[in-house]
């Protein structure tokens, strides 16, 4: 693990630099607003899940994400359990080496992730046996935090935030997002996971204070996308009530402001219910869709699953076909969908193949599609 730990976090100033600097080729729009910190985020992010946990695909990541740094992309996303860590690694050889480019820490907005269980070696054969080794006996959960492959416990996504910090070897990260926690629900319940992700909130506010983190949030798969009456659903509204419960409790401040800043989902052009279902409840009687809700709720939405596991790459729906002419093939079809969503603020896409880097790179330099040439897709598929 690096030993000496990059300082700095993006900055207002910084990125607004980057965007100039290094993003000088990048169209009009490509560039969203973090909040009302005005962090200048690339509308397109790099993602690190993809690939085999093999030394040729670290060595091509590490490339894939100096390029993406130094061509105007300065969101990296990955997670602890990423390729068995190995992606986290890979992107912080990738940070330092843009670093030496010209690039600095305050340009970049870089994401880890937690939940899901670190196996460094690789996955054991033996779960509980490896459970028991690596979690219980060393204080970090207990039997009852384990749900798939997924814990839920305060100590373990210490745990994992502070793996992460090393195996990028930054000394804060930008954003720390709970992946998935629904999958807990089927097994303890939504109640009792959300007093759990309670305690949780309360470590990542603890980071934010100790300055090892900035933002936190939750990435999930199906809670932000499915119909409220669904027991999976996830209210961004309670979400962010929890959080502030936590920050309260950790800055001793009834007045405390908590940094429950960023979301993920899935969403593209199979997965639009982030856009069209509304599911979401703001606080001011109003519902509105995840994406519109997230907006409203002063929270920064990230689009996951931009090409639907690949499928998108190669084949798009005739309305996108039909919107963008101009771009080469379907990959930047799908980019371009998905970034031209109003209130998503950066599309990730997973790239673990340098060539497949151009793609994102194309679609960055070409502007994003206006909102009635966007809003004119959903109507030609209805």
């Amino acid at each position: 693990m690096t030993t000496t730990l990059i300082p700095g976090h993006c900055s207002m100033m910084a990125s607004k630099h980057y965007a100039t600097t290094f993003g000088k080729e990048c169209a009009a729009g490509h560039y969203s607003d973090f909040l009302n910190v005005h962090l200048r985020l690339s509308s397109l992010g790099l993602g690190t899940f993809p690939g085999l946990p093999t030394d040729e695909i670290d060595a091509q990541y590490v490339d894939i994400v100096t390029e993406a740094l130094v061509h105007g992309v300065n969101v990296i996303d990955t997670g602890a359990h990423y390729r068995y860590g190995r992606s986290a690694a890979a992107v912080g050889a990738g940070v330092r080496r843009a670093m030496e480019a010209g690039v600095s820490r305050e340009q970049m907005f870089l994401i880890s992730k937690g939940g899901f269980l670190s196996f460094r070696d690789g996955r054991p054969d033996n779960l509980p046996a490896w459970f028991e080794a690596e979690v219980v006996a060393k204080g970090l959960g207990r039997a009852e935090d384990l749900t798939q492959a997924h814990c839920i416990s305060p100590e373990y996504i210490g745990f994992q935030l502070e793996l992460s910090r090393q195996l990028m070897g930054v000394a804060t990260l930008d954003a720390f997002l709970i992946d998935q926690p629904e999958v807990h629900i089927p097994a303890i319940g939504k109640d009792q996971l959300n007093r759990k992700l309670e305690k949780v909130f309360m470590v990542l506010e603890q980071a934010v204070k100790d300055k090892k983190l900035r933002y936190y949030g939750i990435s999930t798969f199906n809670g932000f996308r499915v119909e409220t009456d669904n027991p999976l659903f996830q209210s961004i509204t309670s979400m962010q009530g929890h959080a502030e419960k936590a920050a309260r409790a950790i800055w001793q401040d009834d007045q405390a402001k908590h940094q429950f800043k960023v979301v993920q989902m899935p969403f593209n052009q199979v997965m639009q219910e982030g856009f069209t279902r509304f599911s979401q409840t703001t606080g001011q009687g109003n519902i509105g869709s995840s994406i519109q809700a997230a907006h409203q709720l002063g929270v920064y939405l990230m689009a996951s699953h931009t090409l639907f596991k690949g499928h998108l790459a190669r084949q798009a729906m005739d309305p996108v076909v039909q919107a963008m002419p101009l771009l080469q093939n379907d990959a930047q079809r799908a980019l371009q969908f998905n970034r031209s969503t109003p209130g998503v603020g950066t599309s990730l896409v997973g790239i673990s193949t340098p060539a497949h880097l151009q793609d994102l790179l194309a679609v960055s330099r070409v502007a994003p599609l206006e909102k009635t040439a966007y809003l004119r897709m959903y109507q030609r598929t209805e």
